[in-house]
């Protein structure tokens, strides 16, 4: 399922990001950034140890940001290590740095001329963030992304999973009708 926002296709598919022909793919990534379980412990045995190498090198990442490494031995070129929130209760600043993981991922590929970049569910695994809540701050950071930059001109989430993949298109669906 895809749509066009502005310029860009917003694309869902179901699948295993390691696998993406993509420039970038999105690690949803503990603080630490060596590696952990989930999507993070996939890229990191795909892109090998040349990765954990060089994510020593970052000094961790804060929750909200992201920062950028070659993909080693990935088919995408980079990979962009975002830390999303450990959902508690949703009355703190979840929501806000969920959004934030987004916005960081979409600059750091405006950043670097990256056309193209697949997106996992940040923090909807091990963290706990309800999935129908994650996937609407999800999408609509980056259709607000979209609407005022030209690029990057694919984004695509790989979600693992039938839940998962229905929920985001259902939330896409919603999306749509203001972006038709």
């Amino acid at each position: 399922m895809q749509i066009t926002v502005k310029n860009s296709i917003l694309e869902l598919v179901q699948g295993d990001i390691v696998h993406q022909e993509v420039e970038a793919i999105v690690n949803a990534a503990n603080t630490t950034l060596l590696g952990g379980g989930g999507v993070d412990g996939a890229i990191h045995r795909v892109a090998g140890p040349e990765l954990l190498e060089h994510c020593k090198k970052l000094g961790g990442c804060n929750t909200g940001d992201a920062k950028l490494t070659p993909g080693f031995r990935l088919k995408a070129r980079y990979v962009i290590h975002t830390v999303g929130p450990v959902y508690r209760d949703g009355k703190g600043k979840e929501s806000a740095l969920l959004a934030s993981c987004y916005q960081r991922s979409l600059e750091v590929a405006k950043e670097n001329q990256i056309k193209s970049i697949a997106f996992p569910s940040i923090s909807t695994g091990a963290y706990r963030y309800p999935l129908h809540e994650a996937s609407r701050i999800a999408l609509d950071s980056i259709t607000h992304f979209l609407d005022e930059h030209e690029s990057p001109e694919i984004v695509r989430f790989v979600l693992f999973g039938e839940e998962a993949f229905q929920t985001y298109r259902q939330t896409l669906l919603e999306i749509s009708r203001k972006h038709p």
